[in-house]
């Protein structure tokens, strides 16, 4: 697609001051069209060369941080939402919360700390042994997804948290997730902790480490899928 002009004549500041005006329409324009989040460098394709769009969007953010819906950043792509304090308004009274049990609860949070992690580590740090139906339930939301097999005898999947998980919670990044003080301040953790415990600094980083191997056919239908058969002797 052919890029966006915009005439910037030099001699008449006003006119520059309308020019900058207009990148932040243009900006406007195409995230209200889009569906989805889009992302700088897909946003910068569309505009004139020289302009610092993280700037501008920045810039964007501002104006629109009092207003009915805001310009927020998640999973490092960028998009217009409902204002937090307004959200009620569209709320249906005919949705019906699905709560999560408290093992998939543990298990998510597990998953978004410690990522990449099989299911028996999953189960060595809960303590207990994790059902089948926990991370089923949260393949099927979308929150986590198979991202490699771990190369260990069974070569088990491991799992990390996806876009969905971040949109959905309203974060930039899984680092932005809470951490030990946030967690101790909002009661979530008893402050009797042992000296030594500490909260893990996430990272959802979809390189596969040392230790993983690429996914194979089959693993992407929710992880549940069993291996292909195979044919002819080993």
């Amino acid at each position: 697609m052919p890029r966006l002009q915009v005439v910037r004549p030099d001699d008449e500041p006003e006119n520059v001051v309308q020019a900058r005006a207009e990148e932040l329409r243009l900006l406007e324009a195409m995230l209200f069209a889009s569906a989805e989040p889009l992302d700088e460098k897909s946003l910068a394709a569309r505009l004139p060369q020289g302009i610092d769009v993280h700037e501008a969007l920045v810039r964007l953010q501002e104006e629109y941080a009092t207003r009915g819906v805001n310009l927020v950043r998640i999973g490092g792509k960028w998009t217009f939402r409902t204002a937090n304090d307004l959200s009620w308004l569209l709320s249906k009274e005919s949705i019906e919360t699905r709560k999560l049990s408290r093992a998939a609860i543990e298990t998510l949070a597990i998953i978004a700390y410690h990522q990449p992690v099989t299911r028996a580590e999953i189960e060595e740090l809960r303590g207990v042994s994790t059902s089948k139906g926990s991370v089923d339930v949260l393949l099927e939301t979308g929150w986590i997804r198979p991202r490699g097999r771990r190369k260990t005898p069974g070569r088990p999947l491991s799992y990390g948290t996806s876009e969905a998980f971040l949109s959905h919670f309203g974060l930039d990044a899984v680092g932005d997730l809470p951490g030990l003080e946030e967690l101790k301040g909002a009661g979530l953790l008893d402050g009797r902790l042992p000296p030594e415990f500490s909260v893990p600094m996430p990272s959802d980083d979809p390189t596969l480490r040392d230790d993983e191997d690429p996914l194979e056919p089959g693993d992407l239908d929710l992880g549940l899928a069993p291996p292909p058969e195979r044919t002819g002797e080993e």
